[in-house]
C-alpha cells in the first residue's frame, strides 16, 4: 500500500492552528462585534459583518466559520424577500454567495460531500445573479472538486477548465494557480503523469511569481508524489521536505501532516517500518485533532499497511476497516477502491478466497467507474492470485494481462522520460543564469564523441576499402587545390575589400541610429519636463493614481494639472497618433491648455477647451500645410465636493454605491471641425466615497484575449466595478495587470492613459 496523500487544493488550506490576533485584526474584530450588537444596525451591514468576522475566526475553530455564516445566510435570504433596492439586494447576494461558499467548505473538510455540493451550487446560482466573475470561478472550482472526489471525473474536469477560462480573462493568478492544481490532480488520478506534471508546473510557476507559500508547498507536494510513482525517490523526498519547512513555517497543521504522510512513505520503500508508523500516527493525531476525515482515512488505511508488513494481520484488519467506514461516509470512491484492495489482499493471504474474490472484485469494478489505472492495476493483480488458487486459469490470465497493460500504462518509458523533461524543463526556468558557454561546451563535447563513434564503427565496417578511397580522394583533392591556388588567393583579396566597405557602410548606419535613438531619448525627457510631478499630484490629489503606459519611448497621450483659485483641474488627453509624431502634437495642446488658465485666466472646463481649441487650430494654420491634427480630452475641476467636467470625445466616469454613472463628451476634437460648437460643462454634487475616472481610449482598445479581440469599455466597467474596495494605488496596480494579462504577447496599439480620483 503506497502511503501517499496527493494534495488538491479545492479551497485556501484550513490550518487548525490557535489564532494570535495582531492588533489590527482585534480592532477589526471588536468593530465588526459592534455592528453585529447594534439593534439599529443595517440588515445589509450586519450580513457582511458576520462573513467578515468568519473568515478572520475561522482558523481557531472551523466550526466558527460554519456557524457565523448560517446567521449570515439567515439575515441576507430574509432580507431579500422583503427588500427593493437593486444596489442594497446585489450587496446583500455578494454576501449570500460568500456565506453559502464557506459553510460548503465546512462540510466539505468534513466528508459531508452532497451537503458541500449543495451549497456550492447555492453560491453559483446567486454569483451568476450578480456577475461576479471572480465568485462564478470560484463556484465553478469548487464543484468541480466535489465530483472529483466523487469519482465523477468528466463532469470535474469540464467544471474545472470552465473556472479556468474564465480566471485567465479577469487575470487572477492565484485562483489559476488554484485550478491548474486540481486539473493535475485529477489528470494524475487517470494515470495521465504528463499532463498532470505539466498542470502541477504552471500551477507551482504562478504561485512562486505571487509568493503564495502554501500554494508552493501544496503544488511541491503533487509533483513529489508523481515522482515517487516513477521511482524518482530522491527527487519525491526534497519535494516533500521543502513542503514541511514551508508548512512548518506558517503554522499550517494541515499541510505538516501531509508531508508526515508522505516522508513516511518514503521510509516505508527504504524498509524503515518504524520511523514510517511513527509518522504516520502522528500525522493521524493531526487530523483528528482539526477533523480533516479524508486525512485520517488515509492515514489509518496507511497505518494498517505498516502492519501488514511487520506480520500484524488483526491490527492491520482493523485500520482497514476503519478507513474503509470513513471513505465511505464521505463518499471518496478512489479511497473506497483501495481499501477493498487491501482488505482482499488480506483475506486472500488467510486462504479466505472466496472473500478476497468478493472484495476484488468490488475494488475492481469501481475503479474502472472512475477511471484509475492505478487501483485497476492493484484490483486486477489481487483478482489473479485469487483465481489461479481457484484453478480458474482463463480468469487469472485474464485478470494477469489486466495488471500488465495497466502497469506498463503507468510506468513506460515515454512516461519516465516525460517526468526528466519536465523536471529538466523546471529547472531551467528557476536557473537563468545558467552558463551557456559550458552548456554549449558539454553538447560540444558529446557531439564530437558521437562523430568519433561513427568514424570507428564506419572504419571497422568498411576496413581496408575506406583506407584505399580515402586515400586517392587525398590525392585527387591535392592536385585540384594546386591548380585553384591563385584564384582563391585573388578571391581572399577581393573578399577582404568587400567586407571593408560593409564594415564602413554597417559603422555609419549605426551611427545614424544612435543619432535617432539620442533625438527620440531627448525628446522624451522634453515630454516629460511638461507632465506634473508625482508629488504635485498627490499634494492635490491625494487619493488618485495615473496609469501612463506610452506605447513608443514618446508618446501622444498626456495628462495634465493646475491649481488656481481653490480649484484642481487636471485632465487625460490623447493627441493625434502615437511615439514622435503623437509628442509634438502632444506639446502644441499642453501649451494651449497651460496659456488658456494662466493667460486668459479661465477656470471653467468647457471654457477652457473652447479656449485651447482656437490656440491650436490658430497654431496649426502657420503652417503652409493643411494640419489636422489635434486632441481627445476629458478635463475636471473639483472645488471642494463640487465637480466639473468638459470633454472631447473622452468620457467622465463616477463610481458611487456599485453603479457607473457615465457623461459622455462632446463629438468634436480639439483641433480642425466642421461646425464646432461650444463645448458643454457638466456640473456635479460628489458624494463622500465617490470614484472619478477618465482616461484616453488606448485601454479599451487594446486587443488581447483568447480571441485576440479588443477589451472594450464594458470590461473596464466591470474591472473598475471589481476593485472598488481597494486603496486607489492597488486600483492602479490591478488596472495595469488585467491589461498587460489581456495584451499577453501581442503588441501594445496605442498610448494608455488612466486617472482615477476618490473623494
Amino acid at each position: 500500500m503506497k502511503s501517499i496523500f496527493y494534495i488538491s487544493f479545492f479551497f485556501s488550506a484550513f490550518s487548525g492552528f490557535s489564532q494570535i490576533f495582531s492588533d489590527q485584526q482585534q480592532y477589526q474584530i471588536d468593530s465588526l462585534n459592534a455592528v453585529i450588537n447594534d439593534p439599529k444596525s443595517h440588515d445589509t451591514s450586519l450580513v457582511a459583518s458576520y462573513v467578515v468576522l468568519s473568515e478572520i475566526l475561522y482558523i481557531s475553530n472551523i466550526d466558527t466559520l460554519k456557524y457565523l455564516c448560517e446567521k449570515a445566510k439567515i439575515i441576507a435570504e430574509k432580507s431579500l424577500l422583503k427588500n427593493n433596492s437593486d444596489i442594497v439586494n446585489k450587496r446583500l447576494k455578494i454576501f449570500l454567495a460568500a456565506a453559502l461558499n464557506n459553510i460548503g467548505v465546512v462540510y466539505n473538510r468534513k466528508g459531508q460531500l452532497d451537503d458541500a455540493l449543495g451549497c456550492f451550487l447555492g453560491s453559483w446560482k446567486v454569483t451568476e445573479e450578480t456577475g461576479d466573475k471572480e465568485g462564478i470561478a470560484l463556484c465553478l472550482n469548487s464543484i468541480g472538486s466535489i465530483y472529483d472526489k466523487q469519482g465523477r471525473q468528466e463532469e470535474a474536469l469540464d467544471y474545472y477548465n470552465r473556472s479556468l477560462k474564465i480566471r485567465e480573462e479577469i487575470g487572477g493568478k492565484e485562483g489559476m494557480a488554484s485550478v491548474l492544481n486540481n486539473i493535475g490532480f485529477l489528470y494524475n488520478n487517470q494515470g495521465k503523469v504528463k499532463e498532470a506534471l505539466d498542470y502541477h508546473s504552471r500551477s507551482l510557476k504562478i504561485r512562486e511569481e505571487i509568493n503564495d507559500k502554501q500554494g508552493i508547498a501544496g503544488s511541491r507536494i503533487n509533483i513529489g508524489f508523481i515522482y515517487e510513482n516513477q521511482g524518482q525517490i530522491e527527487e519525491a523526498l526534497a519535494e516533500y521536505e521543502l513542503s514541511l519547512g514551508i508548512y512548518e513555517e506558517t503554522g499550517n497543521k494541515n499541510g505538516v501532516a501531509t508531508c508526515l504522510n508522505n516522508t513516511a512513505g518514503i521510509y516505508k520503500i527504504q524498509g524503515q517500518l518504524i520511523e514510517a508508523l511513527d509518522n504516520y500516527k502522528s500525522s493521524l493525531k493531526i487530523y483528528e485533532e482539526i477533523g480533516y476525515k479524508y486525512g485520517v482515512a488515509v492515514s489509518l488505511i496507511n497505518i494498517g499497511s505498516i502492519y501488514n508488513d511487520q506480520g500484524g494481520v488483526t491490527e492491520a484488519m482493523d485500520y482497514y476497516k476503519q478507513s474503509l467506514t470513513i471513505y465511505e461516509e464521505i463518499g471518496n470512491k478512489s479511497g473506497i477502491t483501495i481499501c477493498l484492495y487491501c482488505i482482499g489482499n488480506l483475506l486472500n493471504k488467510q486462504g479466505e478466497v472466496k472473500e478476497a474474490l468478493i472484495y476484488g472484485l468490488e475494488s475492481l469494478a469501481i475503479s474502472k467507474e472512475i477511471g484509475s489505472p492505478v487501483n485497476i492495476r492493484k484490483a486486477s493483480n489481487l483478482l489473479s492470485k485469487v483465481y489461479e488458487k481457484q484453478g480458474k486459469g482463463i480468469k487469472a490470465l485474464d485478470m494477469y494481462k489486466l495488471q500488465i497493460t495497466m502497469r506498463d500504462s503507468l510506468n513506460n518509458v515515454k512516461t519516465q522520460k516525460a517526468t526528466a523533461q519536465q523536471q529538466a524543463k523546471y529547472a531551467y526556468e528557476k536557473q537563468k543564469t545558467l552558463d551557456d558557454a559550458a552548456n554549449n561546451k558539454i553538447l560540444a563535447i558529446e557531439q564530437e564523441d558521437k562523430e568519433k563513434q561513427q568514424i570507428i564503427t564506419g572504419a571497422i565496417s568498411i576496413g581496408l576499402g575506406l583506407v584505399v578511397i580515402f586515400l586517392l580522394f587525398m590525392f585527387n583533392r591535392l592536385r585540384i587545390t594546386r591548380k585553384q591556388k591563385g584564384v582563391i588567393e585573388q578571391q581572399k583579396a577581393e573578399v577582404e575589400q568587400q567586407k571593408e566597405v560593409v564594415e564602413s557602410a554597417h559603422h555609419e548606419l549605426e551611427e545614424k541610429n544612435q543619432e535617432i535613438m539620442d533625438s527620440i531619448v531627448y525628446a522624451k525627457r522634453i515630454q516629460s519636463a511638461i507632465l506634473p510631478p508625482a508629488k504635485l499630484v498627490k499634494e492635490y490629489l491625494q487619493e488618485s493614481f495615473i496609469l501612463y503606459k506610452p506605447k513608443d519611448v514618446v508618446a501622444g497621450d498626456f495628462y495634465w494639472m493646475h491649481q488656481q483659485e481653490g480649484k484642481v483641474l487636471f485632465a487625460a488627453a490623447d493627441c493625434t497618433g502615437h511615439g514622435v509624431p503623437g509628442a509634438m502634437v502632444s506639446v502644441v495642446c499642453n501649451n494651449g491648455l497651460n496659456r488658456s488658465v494662466r493667460e486668459y485666466g479661465l477656470t471653467i472646463p468647457g471654457e477652457i477647451l473652447d479656449k485651447t481649441r482656437e490656440i491650436v487650430v490658430n497654431e496649426f494654420e502657420k503652417s503652409e500645410e493643411d494640419v489636422k491634427d489635434g486632441m481627445d480630452i476629458a478635463l475636471c475641476s473639483i472645488e471642494r465636493m463640487k465637480l466639473q467636467y468638459a470633454g472631447a470625445y473622452n468620457p467622465l466616469w463616477i463610481i458611487r454605491n456599485g453603479e457607473v454613472l457615465e457623461t459622455k463628451a462632446n463629438k468634436q476634437p480639439i483641433g480642425q471641425f466642421e461646425k464646432p460648437v461650444p463645448y458643454t460643462t457638466h456640473s456635479f454634487d460628489l458624494e463622500k466615497g465617490d470614484a472619478i475616472y477618465i482616461f484616453s481610449d488606448g485601454y479599451i482598445d487594446q486587443f488581447g484575449g483568447e480571441k485576440e479581440k479588443k477589451f472594450k469599455a464594458k470590461a473596464f466597467r466591470e474591472l473598475l466595478l471589481s476593485i472598488q474596495d481597494k486603496a486607489m494605488e492597488e486600483q492602479k496596480k490591478s488596472i495595469e495587470e488585467a491589461f498587460e494579462t489581456w495584451k499577453g504577447e501581442l503588441e501594445q496599439i496605442d498610448d494608455v492613459c488612466v486617472i482615477g480620483v476618490r473623494v
